[in-house]
């Protein structure tokens, strides 16, 4: 039987629970703002709502009218806790989050070919980069100069180190939010070294008895990119 109260809604990816007052409609717009961030709430033990900034956040305003225990919301990408400001009105509160978590800028590629003056239209960003003279002179002797050469340079090494760099963010949110959802349950320390050592299967194990939404919500941190 699941372990979910009653009203449980999981339309594929996101999930949540619709909680009176709040329209199905209205949830499910929430989840066409533009926010690329995801985020979970926690009430207690128990999953409140997951998906993006501006869904989880009516959601919380609703709940947090008539509390029974503390509600936390993380921000999945890093496991760490976050606040969001729910004074107002819905407009106020989704206007806010939207500065706080802003649509993101999709690049375009770059032209082959020579471009007229001007700043190229890729959402870039100017920032100091310090180098010794030779590397200004390979970087400025490369086809597209040095910048075009410095984003080059960083595609392939993300590329080259996706997957260990992704593995290490998924472990790393998956610690914060363990530290802070489970940190007094039971085998705590021997999972979190199970963790760090990658050993999914004795991980799971130690934590196969926590409360079923946090050790839900640990494994698809950690694990979801690989399942």
């Amino acid at each position: 039987m699941s372990s979910h109260p009653v009203g449980y809604f999981n339309p594929g990816i996101l999930t949540f629970v619709i909680h009176p007052g709040i329209k199905v409609a209205t949830v499910i717009n929430m989840a066409m703002i533009p926010m690329q961030k995801t985020f979970t709430a926690f009430q207690g033990h128990r999953r409140l709502v997951s998906g993006p900034a501006g869904e989880v956040a009516l959601v919380v305003k609703r709940m947090a009218e008539r509390p029974d225990e503390p509600i936390v919301i993380f921000e999945d990408a890093t496991g760490r806790t976050i606040d969001f400001d729910l004074r107002g009105g819905d407009r106020e509160v989704l206007a806010r989050l939207a500065k706080l978590v802003p649509s993101p800028v999709e690049e375009t590629p770059s032209p082959s070919g020579p471009r007229g003056r001007g700043r190229p239209k890729l959402g870039v960003v100017a920032r100091e980069v310090t180098l010794l003279p030779r590397h200004w002179e390979w970087l400025s002797a490369q086809a597209g100069g040095a910048s075009v050469a410095l984003r080059k340079l960083v595609e392939e090494a993300r590329r080259a180190s996706g997957d260990k760099d992704r593995a290490r963010q998924a472990r790393d949110a998956a610690y914060h939010f363990m530290s802070t959802m489970a940190g007094n349950l039971p085998q705590f320390e021997e999972a979190s070294r199970a963790l760090f050592a990658d050993d999914r299967r004795r991980f799971t194990g130690l934590i196969a008895d926590w409360p079923a939404d946090i050790r839900d919500h640990i494994v698809k941190l950690a694990y979801s990119d690989r399942a």
